[in-house]
Formats: C-alpha cells, structure tokens, sequence
C-alpha cells in the first residue's frame, strides 16, 4: 500500500512526471529495437526484412490500437495497475523472444505481445497523467512527457546498436528486458493513484479544487471506450485530427524509426553510425518537443502543426537528394529531429478542447491509435518498397507529400465549439 503523504508538496507532481518519463523512454527503447535487430536476425536466421517489418509493423500497430482501451482501463481499475501489467508483459516478452527460432515467434513476442504491452505505456499515459496532476503548465509536461520517446533514442539506439554488433540481437532483447523489469518497483513505491491518493490537489490548482470525474471510472470501460469512439467519428475535427497523427506515424517511427538505419547501410553507413544519426534527431527532438509544449502554452496549435508538418516533409524529401554526407546528414538531423514528435502538445491541446478533460483522453488514444496506424502501415511498406525496389528513395519521398498534406489539412482543424460534451469545469 503507497503511503498517504509524499514530499515537496504539489510539486510532488514532478516526481511522478520523472517515473512516467523514464517508463516512455524505455517503451521507446522497446519499439526502436528493431531497427538495430533487422540486420542481425537477417544474418542470424535468414529472415528477410519484409518479415522483421511486418513484426515491427504488429507491435506499431496493437501499440497504437491499446491506448484508447489502456486509457479506459487506468480509469476503471487503475492506473498502477494497468501500468504494472503491463510492464510485466513487456518484459516478459522480450524475454521470451530469446527462445525464437521460427518467424512466427518474432511476430508473436516483438509484434503482438510487446506490442500490447506497451501501448498502455506510451502517449496516453502522458496525456493521462498530465490531465491527472496538472491543472496549468499542461503543455509544457506534455511536451517533456512527449520527449521521453527522442530522449529513448538518445539513449538506447547507440547502445542497442553496439551490442547488436558486437553479439548479434539476443544482447539488445536482454537489455530491453531487464530495463523494463527495474521500472516495476519504482512504479510502486512512488506513483500514486493520482493526487487525491495522498492528500494534494492537481499542481496549480487552488485547494477546493475537484477533477472532472472520467465517465470511464464507472460502467463496462470497453463499452464506454467504443461508445467514444463512435461519438467522436461523428464529428469533423477527429477526423482532420486522426488524418493529421496517421501521417504523423507514417513519417516518424514507422519509416524513419524503423528503416533509417537500414537505408544507410544500404549507402555504406555503419549501424552505430545510423544510431548516431537517431541519438543526434533525439538530441535536437528533445529540444523541439519540449519547445513545442511551451508555444502550445501561447499560440495558435493549428499554425503550430501546420508549420511542423511542412518542415517535416522538405526534410524527408530531401533525404535521398542529400547525398548522404556527413554534412547533409547533418542538416537533416537537425531539421527533422526538432519536430519529429513536437506535433503531440499542440495536438493533445486540440482534443482536450474539442472533447473536454473528461473525454478528452479517450478521444486522445483513439487520434493516436490513427498514428500508430501511420506507423504500422509505414515500417510494413518501407520493407516491401525495399524488397522491390531494392531502395528506399521511393518511400521516403511518398512519405515527404504526405507530411505537407498533414500542413494543409491542420489548418483546417476547428475546435471553437465543442466537439460532442461541453467540458463543465474549466482545466
């Protein structure tokens, strides 16, 4: 049982924020992985990457489609309890991947297992969070929140590259899996419920104030997850915000994230080098999203997306033009890592407004399941343009039009009325 008192007050907020963090950074690390394991599995086992994609591509998948139900979940039966299942299922099934020797054993532990089980330990629990312990300042944490997947790649793609080549991919699954075995106890001993669990209000709220109560908490959280759905899909503005983050998914982690360090080795550039690249997108990525999380604070989030998808897509056109130079892979570091997830604050801040703190969550995991979807379908089709093609040029430039689509069609987005539930206590 947690103690029912915590130091430094509502800023004990903080605390918990740093614990969340560091679950998303090794979630991050956990769906990264495969982009360093792709190479050694071809070599290990003969698996083309058309069949280490498609298992990448069922992990990206189910890791979008849980966040909406995970979201319910932690409202129904908790949050320290869907989050410690979770990160049971995900270390147990990259532990269990070490016994693999056929391809539908990847695709079980990598795809479906792992997958599930870290959808619940991925942008909805930030938004959940946020929503749960913070009244001001929503933009910022989310941003900071947001950063934990740059701030994985910073830290574990370098490291999961080296052991890659130096033991092949059974040394990356162990890694994964005891990272995410030592989170289990600090999840226990210092996250809470939420604030009310040990005596404190939501961080910047005076001390009578009284947090929206989640539909989801009462009733059947599968009905009630589906029925939000549905209401949602009814309106204009899910879908101009589901089209946006699909594409969003499509151009981050489904084809840079998955096959970047596959197409420079492709042109010559080693693993640790490619991983380099990631850690240095991750590096500038946690500046930007963390930038991103202050301007949502002050701007208009419409303009805000419209710019970062336009940036988005010149860089990725201009990558197979670059020519592949320490220099111009620099350049495209730089620009594509300051808002490789920086779209997340502004995007969130749309859908609270559109939906409210009460549904607003729920409609949240449905936008970024739409991403993941992006993803899946973008680590799966960035396989078989390879296996096709024999490059990925092709890809990436498909991926750059659609990234200047997600501009246009952000500016489309209207959240002046509510979407389907007025939002009855201002956050």
């Amino acid at each position: 049982m947690i103690a029912r008192s915590r130091p430094f007050g509502q800023r004990y907020a903080f605390v918990v924020v740093a614990v969340i963090f560091l679950c998303l950074l090794i979630a991050a690390g956990l769906r990264s992985a495969p982009a360093v394991m792709m190479l050694p599995l071809e070599e290990s086992f003969g698996w083309r990457r058309d069949v280490v994609s498609l298992a990448a591509a069922i992990g990206i998948f189910l890791y979008g489609l849980t966040g909406p139900f995970a979201a319910a979940l932690m409202e129904r039966i908790g949050l320290r309890r869907t989050l410690l299942a979770s990160l049971v299922l995900m270390s147990g099934s990259t532990a269990l991947s070490l016994l693999m020797t056929q391809p539908w054993h990847l695709l079980l532990t990598w795809g479906v297992f792992s997958g599930v089980g870290s959808g619940a330990v991925a942008t909805v629990l930030g938004a959940t969070i946020v929503n749960r312990w913070f009244k001001t300042n929503r933009g910022l944490v989310m941003g900071l929140m947001s950063a934990s997947a740059a701030t994985g790649l910073l830290v574990f793609l370098p490291l999961l590259a080296a052991l890659a080549q130096w033991g092949g991919w059974k040394p990356v699954a162990i890694a994964i899996a005891v990272a995410t075995a030592c989170l289990v106890p600090l999840v226990w001993l210092l996250v809470p419920e939420r604030p009310a669990s040990i005596g404190m209000v939501r961080y910047g709220a005076e001390a009578d104030d009284v947090p929206p109560v989640p539909p989801a908490s009462q009733g059947n959280f599968l009905t009630h997850t589906l029925s939000t759905l549905r209401r949602a899909a009814g309106t204009r503005v899910f879908w101009y915000l589901f089209a946006t983050f699909f594409i969003c998914g499509f151009t981050t982690n489904g084809l840079v994230g998955t096959h970047l360090i596959a197409f420079c080795g492709d042109m010559g550039i080693g693993q640790v080098q490619a991983a380099g690249l990631l850690s240095l997108m991750g590096i500038f990525d946690l500046i930007g999203t963390t930038l991103s999380g202050w301007l949502t604070d002050r701007f208009d989030p419409r303009k805000l997306l419209g710019v970062y998808y336009g940036i988005r897509g010149l860089s990725l056109i201009y990558l197979p033009y670059s020519g592949f130079s320490s220099t111009s892979l620099i350049i495209f570091a730089v620009l594509y890592g300051l808002d490789w997830i920086a779209t997340v604050p502004p995007t969130l801040r749309l859908s609270n407004e559109a939906f409210g703190d009460r549904s607003g969550p729920i409609v949240f995991g449905w936008i970024v399941a739409g991403h993941q979807v992006g993803a899946a379908a973008a680590a799966f089709f960035g396989g078989t343009m390879r296996e096709l093609q024999g490059n990925y040029e092709l890809a990436f430039l498909i991926a750059g039009m659609t990234a200047i689509a997600a501009a246009c069609i952000s500016l489309l987005i209207n959240t002046s009325r509510p979407a389907f539930e007025p939002n009855p206590q201002a956050a």
